[in-house]
């Protein structure tokens, strides 16, 4: 399969062996005594872990199509540049007749095509920094696999890291664009920054020569320390971030709050939709890194891998979009040790505001009302803990996913061994984006673009929720099913297998899980008690606790346990009812052609075959989430020597 050991040839090199380890169309030599990806339990000499070859597919691929785009941009600016600067030197000429106009523009058009077949057309740079590159095999597949980079900087703190890297350099015929450094990547990263400082423009600017189009973060933990240089480095016009970090104990648990507030500048989550918050958190210590130099973000691609995350991140320098991060940062309330359910408080609103003259409407940056919550659950009643702040905005680039899955028909299945889940996971975060409200069309369209939050930023499990309760859980098509029929959208996350995305309110999927009982799966009342999750719930919907309200036969444990299993012919009856009521409803609608409130809707829910069907994502089968590999497959130990 994709994830396993590379075959392992052994070569020699002047008076010493070597294993070879072939990746994509690289390369790397390790000495032939070493160990090297071979067991997890074991200390390595050389770091190799032969399960990250995914996270190496997906860099590569993401920035080979992220350069494409951005490459295309600046060939469009640059020849933009070069018409607006012919044409003002045309008004500084002397009007010549049109004859000699359309000469001159005849030879004009000859000259550049012969140009163009001579190949003196204009070309970008394009320079990769792989700030920490261990082996150095993702810098060499950059420098092998995208064939428009100019440049790729392979740096590493360890003397003997960077010797290895210059040896595999080359061996794979890359010496003439590849360069190693053995330095601090922080000293590296501000060096650069302090020589475009030092050297600026006429118009005060600072130069661009010393700064990365791309740079990869993948250290052996943590990347938070590299993110001030990392923001300041990259190119501001449109420059990749490309970070890994690999320390899940710290941003997706809840024992090491304080070192994950240390870090990221925020509180983890507990709960199920950990990982997805850790993400927020990463991508909010990037943005406020950023924005102290007025550098706004744009994530790309954010997406939490096995024991790992790694974000895409789009960087330019936008002092008016940079405004907008005080209204797409939250905090979250978790009911972490009740019902699971959250709710969001952002810092600050941005809105529009109609402008004096009456044209349109600019944005107005406020203090936001809270709290958005009481300090106990309203659904369950338990305590409600605070997280965050986290980023609020949307996490993914549409835009960007399709033209990744465009590329992906185009990849070959042998240079990217786990092509089928890297389309698989594609295709699973095009499916979290849940629309949110129109953008207004009165105000700026970039204003418009900067002031998108996410309203739906985490998922749940049917699973988890179904457990407060203690009834079974309906499929996942079902759960869709049931959101969907209430007017609600309904997606997945590429988090967790079986989540759900919704913009339903958690009021809405309690009901569901309730109505489920009523319906489909009984409960045994006498089991709950008043300090357990469940109890308000199921009270509020008058499944427990209203025993006292009831006749003399209703009471006791027994007869009030039976009641509430019913009878095959009651539960018949009531999906008649129910069935009905939803054909006269579509009558309704069809004479009225109006849509029904979700109150009419949940009259006509019924939990049936038909509304499997309604939830049910039609469309070919994809490799979605990881498979185990092998025995104790993980991070492995760090490499020694």
């Amino acid at each position: 399969m994709a994830d396993e050991a590379p075959p392992v040839q052994t070569i020699e090199r002047g008076d010493k062996q070597f294993k070879t380890i072939t990746e994509g169309k690289a390369t790397i030599l390790v000495p032939h005594e070493t160990k090297a990806g071979q067991d997890t339990t074991e200390e390595q000499q050389v770091f190799y872990n032969p399960i990250q070859q995914y996270n190496r597919d997906l860099s590569t691929l993401v920035v080979k199509v992220y350069g494409e785009m951005l490459l295309e941009k600046r060939v469009e600016a640059f020849n933009s540049k070069n018409v607006k600067q012919g044409k003002k030197r045309k008004r500084d000429e002397i009007e010549q007749d049109n004859e000699e106009a359309t000469a001159q523009a005849t030879e004009q058009q000859q000259l550049e095509k012969e140009k163009a077949e001579n190949g003196h057309t204009y070309k970008p740079s394009f320079k990769i920094l792989d700030a920490l590159s261990a082996s150095g095999l993702r810098a060499l597949r950059y420098a092998l696999e995208i064939p428009f980079v100019t440049s790729v900087t392979a740096n590493d703190l360890s003397a003997s890291a960077a010797e290895s890297i210059a040896v595999n350099a080359d061996h794979n015929g890359v010496a003439g664009k590849f360069t190693v450094t053995n330095d601090d990547a922080l000293a590296l990263m501000y060096r650069s920054i302090a020589s475009d400082l030092s050297r600026r423009d006429k118009r005060g600017n600072p130069s661009k020569s010393h700064k990365f189009d791309v740079i990869d973060l993948d250290p052996y933990g943590t990347a938070a320390p590299f993110f001030d240089a990392a923001v300041q480095s990259v190119r501001d016009d449109g420059g990749l971030l490309v970070i890994t970090c690999t320390d899940s104990a710290v941003w997706a648990g809840h024992s090491y709050c304080e070192k994950t507030f240390s870090l990221y500048g925020g509180v983890p989550v507990k709960g199920m939709h950990s990982h997805e918050a850790a993400l927020r958190l990463i991508l909010n210590a990037v943005a406020t890194s950023g924005a102290r130099y007025g550098i706004a973000i744009e994530p790309m691609l954010s997406l939490s891998i096995d024991f790992y995350t790694k974000v895409f991140i789009r960087v330019t320098r936008s002092p008016s979009a940079v405004k907008f991060l005080g209204a797409k940062t939250m905090l979250v309330y978790s009911c972490d040790q009740g019902c699971g359910s959250w709710e969001t408080q952002p810092i600050l609103k941005s809105r529009p505001f109609p402008n004096k003259k009456g044209s349109g409407s600019f944005y107005k940056h406020t203090m936001a009302q809270g709290p958005s919550t009481d300090r106990l659950c309203q659904h369950c009643g338990f305590k409600m803990h605070v997280s965050g702040p986290m980023y609020g905005g949307r996490i993914h680039n549409q835009d960007f996913i399709h033209r990744m899955l465009d590329e992906i028909p185009k990849a070959s299945p042998e240079t990217y061994g786990t092509l089928s889940r890297v389309e698989g996971m594609l295709r699973t975060a095009l499916e979290e984006y849940i629309p949110g409200p129109e953008l207004p069309t009165d105000v700026d369209p970039k204003d418009a673009e900067a002031a998108v939050v996410d309203h739906t930023p985490f998922f749940f499990i049917p699973g988890k929720v179904s457990s407060i309760l203690s009834c079974s859980t309906p499929t996942d098509d079902m759960f869709r099913g049931a959101l969907m029929h209430l007017g609600y959208q309904a997606g997945r996350s590429h988090c967790r297998p079986g989540s759900i995305k919704t913009d339903a309110p958690w009021s809405t999927i309690w009901w569901i899980l309730t109505e489920w009982i009523r319906q489909k799966s009984p409960v045994k009342v006498s089991k709950f008690k008043e300090s357990m999750p469940g109890w308000k719930i199921l009270y509020d919907a008058g499944i427990v606790g209203h025993e006292n309200a009831k006749s003399d036969d209703s009471k006791g444990p027994e007869s009030i346990d039976t009641k509430m299993e019913g009878t095959e012919q009651q539960q018949q009856q009531q999906k008649d009812e129910k069935v009905l009521e939803r054909t006269e409803a579509e009558g309704n609608v069809e004479e009225k052609k109006e849509p029904l409130t979700e109150e009419e809707l949940r009259k006509t829910l019924v939990f049936d075959d038909a509304l499997i069907q309604l939830g049910r994502q039609k469309g070919t089968r994809y490799m979605r989430y990881q498979v185990n590999p092998h025995k104790y497959w993980g991070p492995m130990t760090r490499a020694k020597g």
